[in-house]
């Protein structure tokens, strides 16, 4: 979501004007003219990589001093509407997915705990193994209690799911790996495995099993280890020789062919200085 917070005329963003950018790239609504979508789209995908919030400042160099910061991105802009705005890009991410497989006590205390950090769960019973739709972003915990623990270890392993938990004892998961092992399954495949699922917090019962196994998750993801943004369709850009400016090469209106190379503008005015001294431009 992007949300125009402050604007200086001349300029045909206003205060107020939203716009959605999904993670190919495409804007839905208005937020200003044709130099600006450019930069804000490719900060709006970078923010949908991080899932960080970010402040985008457009406008002339010395317009924004000393209001700068984390979270604040800055891009000078030379353009001919002479204006400047700022603009809020706020990250809208799916929740994570859990699924739990398994009718386990445990498996329902997961279902619980996963769904109050607003995740949303699915348990799946230990016959038939649809794990459904997953992706790097998304956990799965296998808690049959050694109902057909590793057939569902080869079905987690088949998606791409960025955690795979075995809620076992340690005798118990050796032997699920060394069988799955021996099925064929890599060592890189296996390293997935999180197996005994969890945080060590010695003896527990099935409810504070699943606190070890979300506590565990919740630290990989504040540590950076798990994906938490959303795959993106990065479009290919280039940089305006006369203003700077980023430009989407696909829906480039202005571009100038010199010395074997094309040059992409932003606007028709930048096209007509580059083309009145090009050697001037790319020295």
């Amino acid at each position: 979501m992007a949300t125009v917070v402050w604007r200086r005329g001349p300029s045909s963003g206003k205060a107020g004007a939203t716009a959605l950018i999904s993670a190919e790239g495409a804007i839905h609504g208005w937020l200003g003219g044709a130099c600006a979508e450019p930069t804000v789209v490719q900060e709006a995908l970078g923010a949908l990589v991080d899932g960080r919030p970010r402040l985008l400042q457009l406008g002339p160099a010395d317009e924004f001093g000393q209001r700068t910061g984390e979270g604040v991105v800055s891009v000078p802009m030379a353009c001919e509407s002479e204006g400047a705005m700022e603009v809020y890009l706020e990250p809208v991410i799916p929740a994570p997915q859990l699924v739990v497989v398994g009718r386990s006590p445990a498996s329902a205390a997961l279902i619980t705990m996963g769904e109050a950090l607003g995740w949303r769960c699915t348990r799946v019973e230990d016959e038939g193994l649809d794990l459904g739709l997953l992706t790097e972003r998304d956990f799965v915990v296998v808690a049959t209690q050694g109902h057909n623990d590793e057939a569902a270890l080869e079905t987690a392993l088949a998606t791409p799911a960025g955690y795979i938990g075995l809620v076992a004892s340690r005798k118990r998961a050796d032997a699920v790996l060394e069988y799955v092992r021996a099925r064929g399954a890599s060592d890189e495949s296996l390293a997935r495995i999180h197996a005994p699922a969890g945080l060590d917090l010695g003896t527990t019962d099935h409810s504070e099993i699943a606190v070890s196994v979300l506590a565990e998750i919740v630290a990989l993801k504040a540590v950076g280890g798990l994906t938490t943004g959303v795959a993106i369709e990065e479009p290919e850009t280039a940089i305006d020789p006369v203003c700077q400016m980023t430009v989407d090469v696909a829906t480039a209106h202005y571009t100038s062919d010199h010395g074997g190379s094309t040059y992409y503008f932003c606007a028709a005015g930048c096209q007509k200085a580059f083309e009145a001294d090009p050697a001037g431009f790319l020295a």
